[in-house]
């Protein structure tokens, strides 16, 4: 691999492993690197040990399933997209013609709001589906299916998404682990 930005001193292993390495991978392998890493780091989020993330989420007290969870965290990096605010007032004009929107402005509001927020989702999971097919063709992630039949590889029947971080994405689960440790304190001292 040719690195032409290599510093003096550095070897190109250095700079060929890590996140240096999924960063350049990402680059080559994914038609959206910037949405496809800030997935891999939502999996590593909540991830186990081993890299695995699914098929439910635990957080705030709900449990969602795990393409849910990851839809709605991802969901806030299109707000200020001018297709958002062109969703919500075609979202609001066919409420109005179907009868659906109540005459108060804040229950209207939030009718709107409840109803563009789930063809957010929908439209998240079409999204997701795209990008994890291109990361598991990558090899930094692989994907599997649990549920009523446990480990089935066909998709649907109770089965829901499992994902696992793999190569170079495993980068991604220490340096997690690391910020939830947390720093070290003065005259703690850190062994390793």
């Amino acid at each position: 691999m040719f690195h032409a930005s290599l510093a003096p001193g550095k070897s190109t292993d250095a700079v060929a492993s890590g996140l240096p390495a999924l960063l350049d991978l990402l680059a080559r392998c994914s038609s959206r690197p910037r949405y496809a890493f800030m997935l891999l780091g939502l999996i590593a989020q909540v991830a186990d040990r081993r890299g695995a993330a699914g098929p439910f989420v635990r957080r705030s007290g709900q449990t969602l399933l795990l393409r849910d969870w990851l839809s709605d965290a991802l969901a806030p990096m299109g707000g200020r997209d001018p297709r958002r605010a062109a969703l919500i007032e075609r979202v609001r004009s066919q409420l109005a013609r179907e009868g659906r929107l109540p005459a108060v402005g804040t229950d209207a509001d939030a009718v709107v709001e409840a109803e563009v927020s789930e063809r957010v989702r929908i439209s998240g999971k079409t999204n997701l589906s795209r990008a994890v097919s291109e990361l598991t063709r990558a090899g930094l992630l692989q994907r599997h299916y649990q549920g009523y039949r446990i480990d089935h590889l066909n998709r649907g029947g109770q089965r829901h998404a499992v994902y696992t971080l793999a190569g170079p994405a495993l980068c991604l689960l220490s340096r997690i682990r690391e910020t939830d440790a947390g720093p070290a304190r003065q005259m703690e001292f850190v062994l390793g």
